[in-house]
């Protein structure tokens, strides 16, 4: 792949996924200790991760190593979904919180799905192989 890895800055889905974790990490920051403990530092783990995975698999060599990346992004993504129904169902994230959180979720989602399709697309194969990203939206119809 003939990509500079500087320009992973400059990739929408990965400065998405980086906001999503700034802001979860905001709200997590104003939680008691033994909340940050238990369900917050898996909140914040998993949405850094979802940014990571595309950092790393852009920076790969091969397409196949960029899509397992992906992959891993999309399995933290879910995870991410895991922790804010729990985090709700809880009471630590607001029915408002989730409202301002969901949409940003959901056009996540579609760009995780938009990026896994246009690198099988540069490698010139059938993307329809690729299992792409459905949303629970359970915790999201408040």
């Amino acid at each position: 792949m003939d990509i500079d890895s500087s320009d992973i800055e400059n990739l929408e889905v990965y400065q998405l996924a980086s906001n999503i974790s700034d802001t979860l990490w905001e709200l997590v920051n104003s939680w008691t200790q033994f909340e940050k403990h238990s369900l917050g530092s898996e909140l914040v783990t998993t949405s850094d991760s979802i940014a990571a995975s595309i950092a790393e698999g852009f920076s790969k060599e091969s397409y196949q190593d960029n899509i397992r990346c992906i992959y891993s992004a999309i399995g933290s993504f879910n995870k991410v979904e895991y922790w804010i129904k729990v985090s709700h169902k809880r009471k630590l994230i607001s029915d408002i919180t989730v409202q301002q959180i969901d949409p940003l979720m959901d056009e996540l989602a579609r760009r995780l799905n938009t990026y896994l399709n246009s690198i099988g697309k540069h490698r010139q194969e059938q993307t329809s192989n690729y299992k792409l990203l459905t949303r629970n939206k359970t915790y999201a119809n408040i």
